[in-house]
Order: structure tokens, then sequence, then C-alpha cells
């Protein structure tokens, strides 16, 4: 699987050297502000234009981008993002530098590696982060009891390096094991398949969130390592854009941020909306799931203020640059720009 992902990568990233710049769409006169926003808005509406936006998961760690389009925060800043495209990390970061999508909601493990494998430092830029800290738990089946009752088994992941790869070998390293020697570790696919491999019995455990641990629970599984609850940084779920995109559209770019800030301060007040926006994305009509997954994500995982910063690659670069020489010499602070979501903060956006 890192085979074909490492293939889609290095195509994409040809298409981009070849003038994948020139898919980007046609600028409306307001992109060509030199620089984001540094003051207030003024009263007068924003240029409209029109943005494609992805995200890599049907997981709620998308809750803010949600909540935000669901807020008409996007339209507030005339962005006419129409409907959010749901594309895998593993072909929405090619999608990203082909020019198909313009700022992509993905893992920052990818990220990182699709940068170091470029060069350089390389075509992406995190300009946010969704999910700063490990948004999951280790659910294991019942009758494991201990940690080293796990010696042996079957733990799932999506897939190799992924985020959830990355967070399950914190876990079990949390807990005295050597992923790469006390467990197998299995590329099993979505975190939908995961969970489907978990209650099948495939799989004897798996990293989870809310609303899929209440299933789990339900079938017997329990929680063997709180990752959520220790507020550990992790680069989960990073707000991507190209170099090429942010350099030729700064103020869009900054439009975008400040939209992100005013969504999530909408959904960190008002638990009902952030309750509705679930049961659309996630289709569900159970109020209970709705509600523990609103206040695991709200309460532990979400931040006012979405910085990306350095320590929440750590771990994923550890991992990843074990094996690969160039991730493990990548900088990722190449790749992270913080101006957005400060000057958001600096104008009180999240107040």
């Amino acid at each position: 699987m890192r085979g074909l992902f490492a293939l889609a990568v290095s195509a994409a990233l040809l298409a981009a050297a070849c003038g994948g710049a020139a898919n980007a769409p046609a600028a409306p006169s307001a992109s060509a502000a030199p620089s984001p926003v540094a003051t207030t808005k003024a009263s007068a509406a924003p240029a409209s234009f029109d943005l494609r936006v992805s995200y890599s998961n049907l997981i709620a760690d998308e809750l803010p981008l949600w909540a935000t389009n669901e807020g008409g925060f996007f339209k507030q800043e005339g962005l006419n993002v129409g409907g959010l495209q749901q594309i895998d990390s593993s072909t929405g970061i090619a999608a990203l530098l082909s020019g198909k999508v313009d700022i992509a909601q993905l893992g920052g493990s990818e990220t990182m590696s699709a940068n170091a494998q470029a060069g350089g430092a390389g075509p992406l830029v995190v300009i946010g982060q969704l999910a700063g800290v490990y948004p999951f738990v280790l659910e294991v089946s019942k009758d494991i009891k201990t940690a080293a009752d796990l010696k042996g088994k079957s733990i799932g992941v999506s897939s190799i390096g992924s985020s959830s790869d990355i967070a399950t070998r914190v876990a079990l390293r949390k807990l005295g094991l050597d992923p790469d020697k006390d467990v197998h570790i299995q590329a099993v696919g979505s975190t939908s398949s995961r969970i489907s491999a978990l209650l099948g019995g495939a799989i004897q455990g798996g990293v989870a969130q809310p609303p899929d641990t209440i299933k789990l629970e339900a079938g017997g599984f329990h929680v063997v390592y709180d990752l959520a609850s220790q507020g550990l940084p992790s680069a989960n779920t990073s707000v991507v854009t190209t170099r090429a995109f942010l350099q030729a559209h700064k103020d869009v770019v900054q439009r975008y941020v400040d939209a992100i800030v005013l969504g999530t301060k909408k959904l960190k007040a008002d638990k009902a909306f952030g309750i509705s926006v679930l049961e659309k994305y996630l289709k569900s009509t159970d109020q209970n799931a709705m509600g523990v997954t609103y206040d695991f994500y709200a309460g532990k995982v979400t931040k006012s203020q979405p910085f990306s910063k350095p320590d929440m690659f750590a771990d994923a670069q550890q991992v990843l640059g074990a094996k690969d020489a160039k991730v493990k010499a990548y900088d990722v602070t190449q790749m992270l720009d913080s101006e957005f979501v400060q000057s958001a903060v600096d104008r009180g956006l999240d107040k």
C-alpha cells in the first residue's frame, strides 16, 4: 500500500512540476493581496472565490470543518466551497498536488512523507491543525485484560505510516510493548474497515474514537489505553495547501483559516449545533452517540486556536524516519506556516 501511495505522490509531483499550478482556478481581483489580512476586516463583503476543499475521513476529526461549512462561515468569508469532497489521504495528496483540490484536510504523517520524498522544503504547506492531539483510544477484545495479553495479537491500522498506525505504535510503547516485535500490525483499510475487522474477530485490537467506541464497547471491547485524555501532540488532521496556491492566493488562504476559527468558536459554544452537524455527516439519529462524540471532540480534541506545531509531527517522524532516511532528515518547520492562524488570533476571531 505504501508503494501505491508513493507512486501516486510521484505522479502528482511530476504533474505539479510540469505546470500543476496552472490548474488552480483563476483568482478574483481581491486575491491579489500580497499578504494575509493583518487588521479587522472592512465592512464590505469580500470578493467571491470558488474554492475546492477535501477531507480524508468520515470521522469527527473533521468536525470543525463540517461545522464551518454548515454554519455558513465559508460563505461569510466570500468562499464558494460548495460540497466538501471526501478523498482519502493516499489519493488526496495527489489531488492537491495536481490542482484538483485547493485546500485539503489530510493526515499530517502522510503530508510530511510526501514533502520529504519531494526533496527540499516540499510542495505542501500545513496552515492549521484540526486535531492537534491524538483523538484515539486503543480498544481491545474482552479476553485481553492486561498489556501483556496483547503479545502475539493482531492489531489493525488503516495503512502503514498512516495517522492510525502512528497512534497505535505510540499507545503500544506507552504500554511497554514493542510494536514491531510483540504484536502483529495489519493494514486493514479505512476506519470503518478497522471497526468491522474488530467486531468480526479478524483483529484483536485497534485505535478508535466516538461514536465507533460505543459500538465496540457494546460488543465487549474495552479501552486499554486512552491517548486522547493524555493530550499528547499529534498532527492527526492537518489543514494543507500547496506552496503555489498559497503564494498566488494568500488572502483566500487567510479567509479560509478565519472561517475555520469562527466555525470552531461556534462549534464549541453551541452543543446542539455541533450535534446536528454530526448527525448530518455521520448519518446518525442516535442522540446519545452524537452527544458522546461531541463531548469527546469539543472537550478533548478541538482547539480554539488551530496552530500546527513541530512537536505534533515528532512521533510520526520518529516512527517513519526509522525506515526512511528522507523522512528522518526532513526539517518539519519548513512546511509549517502559522501566520494565518496567528492573524486570526490577533484579531480576536477565536474570542
